[in-house]
């Protein structure tokens, strides 16, 4: 599994993930996880069909790189490691 976690500087919604997701992948040192900021990669922007309306955006992906499901906005840390237990075999 990889999580692409999308924010960016103005979100303040980004500010509030962002320890969340550290505490997350310290206790998970495994789990796959790359930044993407919202303004500096519109390539991925497009691909990913992602909306400045609706920053923070978690979309997590199977081992072949398809989607699994995304998270949007601030969401606490057990929902998402429920999704992580859930699927961390994918």
């Amino acid at each position: 599994m990889k999580v692409l976690k999308f924010g960016a500087v103005w979100c303040n919604g980004c500010l509030v993930m962002r320890p969340r997701w550290a505490e997350i992948e310290k206790e998970i040192p495994n789990l796959v996880t790359e930044y993407h900021d919202f303004d500096q990669e519109p390539d991925l922007v497009t691909k990913y069909h992602l909306d400045s309306g609706v920053m923070p955006v978690a979309i997590f992906l199977d081992k072949n790189n398809q989607e699994i499901t995304r998270l949007s906005g601030e969401v606490s840390k057990e929902d998402i490691l429920e999704i992580i237990h859930t699927h961390q075999n994918s």
